[in-house]
């Protein structure tokens, strides 16, 4: 049998050709451009064949008779059984002329070809987009009650299809797949498409939220979905079908379908991510008219915001048109010449993960960014204060590993000589590790680090504002302790500021620079006994929003880490933290690292999203959960004033510290 093949290099067709030369004495031509001549070797490989079996014929798809040399069709006339064309742009956001060249020309181009050589039979791979968006079910036997055709992709595959129909003079049959994705065996895929645009939303949400929590989803219209090896096998085998073939049309489509709220939920779950158990229907947010809808476009501010959200998430311009897809598609013909085969399409639930576990492992658009600390911070000036000890210390060690030009602050100047031999000692004597002894909570000393900063390395790059005190005392043992509340502002709100309003002039005038700034899971929770602590970190995580969105547009950006607890000296007072799962200041420098590389708004543990959402929805209920709390949890003898003293937990206070052992921040 010899088979001439379009598109063999592509997802579908390449995994075709393979299929088709494991029929006994099968020899398959395939259409290749000159200038791919440098993939032959990598396509017989993966076809385990040689070029007697696997014939390159060299031409052009958007060249008449598919440009294929005139030798070459005299040697291919009348020794061809079947042609199959899959060659095609399949993508949503290709522009409407190259869709037109290869999706429309090209096929005419394939049939002219099919007759030239005086195929047995023409197969074309047509799609289930050439239906549009057409309301109720769409059948194998219909073709010009297709609508909504309006999307250049529906408008070409629809045109590329009635070409064949109406001009080719050799048999043919017409192939609609659904929406493919990959292998549902291995899951490789070889690029997003369809439902893997929502993946890096899934992804999102699963970095945020514990899988536990219920989310919403939209619950949109039908969505088909098949995966490549059942498209594959069906070709494979309905083409050689005894049965009669010409002029008939197959879906190979799921012949139970899905809703898009059911198939994010589907894959939520394969993701380990929240399940979507709310659902909104999108046609909801059809009640906007359109003259609205155009006006809020027309707007800079509205325009900016949607694509940078279409951006982050790495969603095409057109994806929001196919969220209320209306079409169903029967798929009786196909299942009639299938049957007694053993081909039959998988269920999504069964192989959903083997999809997702493929895009996260080789599609993820991140593993294509350079997300190593080097990457980010070699060669910058990184800013750490409250740099000799703690989290700052270790935060400081990885900076310098990772090549930053490092800078600590503290005020001992001692122990910042400490801290810099231990950087060097983990980092290598050719870090570039700077100390000064400054006091930020002091304005004097604060306004001259920041002139000597300017003066030796001409500002900074990377300002992480980590000094900070924290007092963990009821309001009620502080009456006489006003103190406290000025002298934990003075550091955590108005040293930050000090340090960062005097480098930003700087960062304006480069256009570049990024500020993280450590708050406290406490702001999210609303910790009791820690007022002083929480509010100080509370005002500066306000001032940061507020100064995220005044530069925006002038290339410096702000992350707030919400920490959670770490044990650190600043910690060691409070006893009771002795039977609480707190991080290490290993493990809390990684937080900072990831705010650096990333450069998200906010890092945040799940449990601190948890609580902040749980305060939303029933504060009046979660104000009675922190007093009881409150009240199991005494103040630490440091707090009373006491020396040597030790805090006496109630039965309820072990049981909820050995209960929190569990819980993964």
């Amino acid at each position: 049998m010899h088979y001439f093949v379009t598109g063999a290099t592509g997802f579908i067709g390449k995994r075709l050709v393979k299929t088709l030369l494991e029929r006994r004495g099968a020899t398959v031509s395939f259409l290749l451009r000159p200038e791919s001549e440098g993939k032959v070797a990598g396509l017989l490989e993966y076809w385990g064949t040689t070029k007697a079996k696997a014939v390159p014929v060299y031409g052009d798809l958007t060249a008449k008779k598919l440009g294929v040399a005139a030798d070459d069709i005299k040697r291919l006339k009348g020794k061809v059984d079947h042609v199959y064309h899959l060659a095609a742009v399949y993508d949503l956001s290709a522009d409407e002329a190259s869709q037109v060249k290869v999706n429309i020309e090209g096929t005419r181009n394939a049939v002219e070809f099919a007759k030239a050589i005086d195929a047995g039979h023409l197969h074309h791979v047509s799609s289930i987009a050439a239906a549009g968006m057409y309301e109720g079910v769409f059948r194998e036997d219909m073709f010009d009650e297709a609508e909504g055709l309006d999307h250049p992709y529906f408008m070409t595959k629809h045109e590329s299809e009635k070409i064949v129909r109406k001009e080719s003079k050799v048999p043919w049959t017409v192939y609609r797949p659904a929406l493919v994705v990959g292998d549902s065996t291995t899951g490789e895929m070889d690029k997003i498409d369809g439902p893997y645009y929502f993946f890096k939303l899934i992804q999102r949400m699963r970095q945020i939220l514990p899988p536990w929590m219920p989310s919403v989803g939209l619950e949109g219209g039908r969505i088909n979905i098949v995966p490549v090896d059942f498209v594959v096998a069906s070709l494979d085998h309905i083409s050689h079908s005894k049965a009669e073939l010409n002029k008939k049309c197959f879906h190979l489509v799921d012949p139970k379908g899905y809703r898009v709220g059911d198939v994010l939920d589907i894959f939520s779950k394969a993701a380990h991510a929240p399940k979507m158990n709310l659902f909104i229907n999108a046609a909801l947010l059809g009640f906007i008219p359109k003259s609205v809808k155009k006006g809020m476009m027309a707007l800079a501010p509205v325009r900016r915001v949607r694509a940078a959200v279409m951006k982050d998430l790495g969603l095409p311009d057109d994806m929001m048109t196919f969220i209320n897809f209306p079409t169903r598609y029967d798929c009786r013909e196909t299942l009639a010449a299938l049957k007694g085969s053993g081909i039959e399409c998988p269920n999504l639930h069964d192989y959903a993960w083997r999809l997702w576990d493929y895009w996260e492992r080789h599609l993820d658009p991140a593993l294509l960014i350079d997300k190593s600390l080097r990457g980010t911070v070699g060669g910058k000036v990184v800013l750490v204060t409250g740099g000799s000890s703690g989290i700052g210390l270790a935060a400081a060690v990885k900076f310098a590993k990772a090549g930053a030009i490092t800078i600590i602050c503290a005020r001992d100047a001692a122990k910042l000589e400490e801290a810099r031999r231990e950087i060097l000692a983990e980092a290598g004597k050719d870090a570039i590790v700077h100390v000064y002894s400054a006091d930020i909570a002091d304005e004097a000393s604060c306004k001259a680090f920041v002139a000597q900063l300017q003066a030796d390395h001409g500002g900074v790059d990377f300002l992480i504002n980590n000094a900070g005190r924290s007092i963990r005392r009821a309001i009620e043992a502080s009456y006489d302790r006003f103190h406290d509340y000025e002298r934990t502002m003075q550091l955590n709100y108005f040293g930050s500021l000090r340090i960062t309003t005097g480098l930003l002039p700087g960062m304006v005038a480069k256009k570049r620079g990024h500020i993280v700034n450590i708050s406290s899971i406490s702001v999210l929770v609303n910790a009791p006994r820690f007022s002083a602590y929480v509010a100080s970190k509370a005002a500066l995580d306000a001032w940061t929003s507020c100064a995220a969105s005044e530069f925006a547009d002038q290339g410096i950006t702000f992350t707030t880490v919400n920490m959670p607890l770490v044990r650190t000296p600043m910690t060691a007072p409070t006893k009771i933290y002795d039977n609480m799962p707190l991080l290490s200041t290993d493990e809390a420098s990684d937080l900072i690292v990831q705010a650096c590389v990333d450069k998200p708004v906010r890092v945040a543990t799940r449990l601190g999203i948890s609580v902040e959402l749980l305060h939303a929805a029933v504060p009046r209920i979660t104000q009675i959960l922190m007093n009881t709390t409150f009240r199991m949890f005494p103040d630490s003898a440091a707090a009373k004033g006491e020396k040597g003293g030790k805090a006496t937990l109630s039965p309820e206070a072990m049981a909820m510290a050995e209960m929190m052992r569990g819980i993964h921040f």
